[in-house]
């Protein structure tokens, strides 16, 4: 019987637990299904997805391709049509006898003309080209503030992983310090040491615990710069992947040259130079052609009906009138520009000017876009080469921390050695981990001036 009784006790225990695991691991489940780590792609599609500045960088494109639907419309002709009512009393002058009497009379006229321009010094055709290339201009323009916010997104992540890591690195040092304190002071018990070591691995744990906090800081402060720059709300968390991927840091021989000329004629920010000295090119054309002649051809037909009020004779009919006085004209306008004031030749001073401007702005650009791609060249491989040597460094830190910690508790060492040594160890770890951040970020600018997109498509 007790062994029936004990079985018994045992079988419920044994479902109870069965049915805490499920629940347990149930729990975990959905806890970890609601978890969303966000990889530096998705920060970066979210941010390019969200922007206010890419959204209205659209709109401006559209502005552009309306402006360039509007320069091709006026090369067509430009119709008008009117219809007037006057109703005249007092003195006028009567339309039959085309003198002055005093009566009141109905006059209604309708007329339809048109003009199409013959010669406007190549101002149509230079808006036609400009309302093309501002069109180009404006889908660049999207697709290089898409990149610039793309790179800040980049950099601003970056410094969410770095204080990241730096948070675990600090953790572990506080956690460490404390273990050598407790030590140290059950040491000190045994009168194996002193209270001066005593006190100074309590400042060290002082110390470390400050590091931790400052170093929490410092990541929300990043945190909250990266929700910016993704346009992400505030109230949201935002768990950010910091798995770093595994980099073989090998030194490549790079051709800069290659890498500059196909930026040169495919990065946005030197077509956005180029479209820029574009648009002022035939600015300045347009600014000429508006010194020159301007020659319209216009054509028009135009009737009316006349009815005087006070007569006793009835007027002509409606219809009959709308017929007999129709009448047709043709005829060119040329228009010669002799004086407004200067305005025509200031404008043309300013888009020469602007066309100038224009010009070795680009030249700033490009030399500028150079820089950065060999710098970004040699920076990705300097970084490769210290984090090699860094990564040594940790170990050889690392190694000689727990000797010195080692040798400490033997008496052979002080605590102030164990501290400097405990210091190399956390700096070590911590240029490490900016290393690693910086030759990944330097080595996907290097491909982004190579062509490859800096948000890569959605699986």
């Amino acid at each position: 019987m007790l062994f029936a009784s004990l079985l018994v006790e045992n079988n419920k225990e044994m479902k109870q637990i069965l049915l805490t695991t499920i629940l347990s691991f149930g729990l975990v489940t959905t806890t970890v299904a609601q978890e969303k780590f966000w990889s530096l792609n998705d920060c970066m599609r979210y941010a390019v997805e969200n922007s206010p500045a890419v959204k209205k960088q659209t709109f401006t494109y559209d502005t552009y391709k309306a402006e360039r639907n509007a320069s091709v419309a006026s090369f067509f002709p430009t119709a008008s049509a009117n219809v007037g009512a006057q109703y005249n009393f007092g003195r006028s002058i009567d339309p039959e006898t085309n003198t002055y009497n005093n009566t009141s009379t109905f006059n209604n006229s309708y007329g339809l003309s048109t003009q199409i321009p013959i010669f406007t010094g190549g101002q149509l055709i230079n808006q036609w080209l400009l309302g093309k290339s501002n069109v180009k201009m404006g889908k660049n323009d999207i697709q290089k503030k898409k990149d610039d916010l793309a790179l800040e997104t980049m950099q601003a992540y970056a410094d969410v992983v770095y204080y990241k890591g730096t948070i675990k690195i600090a953790a572990e040092k506080l956690e460490e310090s404390r273990r050598t304190l407790y030590k140290t002071k059950r040491q000190e018990e045994l009168g194996l040491k002193g209270k001066a070591d005593v006190a100074q691995f309590e400042a060290q744990v002082a110390t470390d615990d400050y590091t931790l906090t400052h170093q929490q800081n410092l990541y929300n402060t990043a945190l909250l710069t990266l929700k910016e720059k993704m346009n992400y709300p505030s109230d949201l968390e935002l768990e950010v992947d910091t798995l770093l991927p595994d980099v073989s840091f090998v030194t490549v021989n790079e051709n800069v040259n290659e890498i500059y000329g196909y930026a040169e004629e495919n990065n946005p920010t030197s077509q956005q130079a180029d479209f820029q000295l574009q648009a002022a090119k035939y600015q300045y054309r347009m600014s000429k052609g508006a010194m020159l002649p301007q020659i319209y051809f216009n054509a028009g037909i135009s009737t009316n009906y006349f009815e005087n009020l006070k007569s006793e004779a009835s007027p002509a009919s409606f219809n009959s009138q709308f017929k007999n006085n129709r009448g047709e004209y043709l005829g060119f306008t040329i228009s010669f520009p002799l004086f407004n004031g200067l305005s025509k030749v200031t404008n043309l001073r300013r888009y020469r000017n602007n066309l100038r401007i224009a010009e070795e702005t680009k030249t700033e650009v490009l030399r500028q876009l150079q820089n950065a791609v060999e710098q970004s060249v040699l920076d990705r491989e300097g970084y490769a080469k210290e984090a090699i040597q860094m990564d040594k460094q940790v170990s050889s830190n690392d190694l000689a921390y727990r000797i010195t910690l080692r040798k400490y508790e033997e008496g052979l060492m002080s605590s102030l050695d164990v501290q400097t040594s405990s210091n190399n160890l956390l700096t070590s770890k911590a240029n490490l981990l900016q290393k690693k951040l910086m030759y990944l970020m330097k080595s996907k600018l290097v491909d982004y001036y190579k062509g490859k997109p800096l948000v890569e498509a959605e699986n």
